[in-house]
């Protein structure tokens, strides 16, 4: 196979047209189905896990501009891989927030008598599911130049 012929062939394979449709309609079901547990009277349980969903399916939204036939799996793995990234950034963010609002301006009215954030295990959990997701980014885009 000559060299003129291998980009062309990476080119074709993509998603096909029935599986960027179905991609498509299971991101917009998976928020259906989040805002049906949501909104059900039944279980405090399955309310959670509509909440957990509806964080997820708001995520997963983002991807839906890459449902088009042709896309290539990769594109969309890196995608859903920055997502996540900016997602746990933003997490992290937002606790050491939460805690310096805390220090700030509750402190005044009721001592802490927490550990401080950084101490948490839930923190250095999402610092390493960031780290873990900023390599696995960064292998993917470095990689992508060898294939």
């Amino acid at each position: 196979m000559s060299r003129a012929q291998s980009p062309s062939a990476r080119e074709t394979v993509g998603l096909s047209p029935s599986a960027a449709s179905r991609l498509e309609w299971s991101i917009i079901g998976l928020g259906v189905v989040a805002l049906a547990l949501i909104f059900q009277p039944f279980s405090l349980a399955l309310y959670g896990l509509g909440c957990a969903l509806v964080v997820l399916a708001g995520l997963a939204n983002n991807l839906l501009p890459l449902c088009q036939p042709g896309t290539t799996l990769r594109s969309i793995v890196i995608a859903a891989v920055i997502v996540a990234l900016a997602f746990f950034a933003v997490m992290l963010i937002s606790i050491a927030a939460a805690y310096l609002y805390g220090v700030f301006f509750v402190k005044a009215l009721a001592p802490d008598t927490n550990a401080p954030f950084f101490l948490q295990p839930v923190v250095w959990g999402v610092a390493a599911v960031a780290i873990a997701l900023a390599a696995l980014l960064a292998a993917l885009v470095g990689s992508e130049g060898r294939a």
